[in-house]
């Protein structure tokens, strides 16, 4: 009966324990990967400062083009 005891908690030791701590780790990772709600709101926030910025750029550009024709060469 000891025995049966010893080749079972073996297996389990053996086979289940790492089942289960691969099946925990995966779930882990697979959790990290995704951006959290405020890192979301983050790159959101980030991607709409890049359009705002765009925008003054190519304003600028216009404006520096008017005012002064030959800036791009001297640049």
């Amino acid at each position: 009966m000891e025995f049966v005891v010893f080749v079972l908690g073996f297996l389990a030791l053996a086979i289940v324990a790492p089942i289960a701590i691969i099946g925990h780790y995966v779930t882990r990772w697979r959790s990290i990967r995704t951006l959290s709600t405020e890192e979301e709101r983050t790159l959101t926030d980030l991607l709409a400062s890049t359009d705002r910025m765009r925008e003054r750029i190519t304003n600028l550009e216009k404006v520096l083009d008017a005012e002064a024709p030959g800036w791009r060469n001297d640049a």
